[in-house]
């Protein structure tokens, strides 16, 4: 009403429905009753039920990960790798926290390890590194990673992740400059 009544000369309008009542006779879906009610600016009881739907949901989905990962830890140390590898696979596919991926994809590495399946390990290794496992030492001794260690790709998979603190290139340069190591 402002700029209509502070404007000299022509104003072009252009009026647009958003999300108001829907001519169509069908049921709304969960997201456009919350769009529909968000831009009225009233928040209904229904809308309040689905939010608390969608909460108690993810939190169900959380402890059903929580669940899969000790299963499959105890499966694991119980020697059946397989069946171990079963929950650690379904904590990846429901959608997990960066931390609980890192962990089940470290588990899978070593599950695979075990199962002598070098490629898939070493791909679920990578997984675990990208989402931020960063125990580097452990994965250098783990012995449940001993197969694959022994592959050639173990160590350049490894040092793409973990570059060391002191650079041994930038240590023999200033060791050349300073003449140590000659004889």
């Amino acid at each position: 009403m402002y700029t209509i009544r502070q404007r000299i000369g022509p104003l072009l309008m252009k009026m647009q429905k958003r999300y108001g009542k829907l001519e169509e006779t069908g049921e709304l879906t969960e997201k456009e009753i919350i769009r529909a009610e968000r831009n009225s600016g009233v928040i209904s009881n229904r809308v309040r039920e689905i939010q608390m739907q969608n909460y108690l949901r993810k939190k169900e989905q959380k402890e059903q990960r929580e669940r899969d990962l000790r299963e499959g830890l105890q499966l694991y140390k119980a020697g059946k790798s397989e069946e171990a590898l079963v929950k650690f696979e379904s904590v990846l596919g429901s959608k997990p926290s960066a931390t609980e991926a890192a962990v089940a994809c470290y588990n899978v590495a070593c599950c695979y390890s075990k199962l002598n399946q070098v490629k898939a390990g070493l791909s679920a290794l990578e997984d675990a590194m990208e989402a931020g496992y960063e125990d580097f030492k452990r994965i250098r001794t783990d012995p449940d990673l001993a197969n694959l260690r022994t592959s050639e790709e173990f160590d350049t998979l490894l040092k793409k992740y973990d570059e060391s603190f002191i650079n041994e290139n930038a240590i023999n340069a200033i060791k050349s400059l300073f003449g140590f190591g000659k004889n």
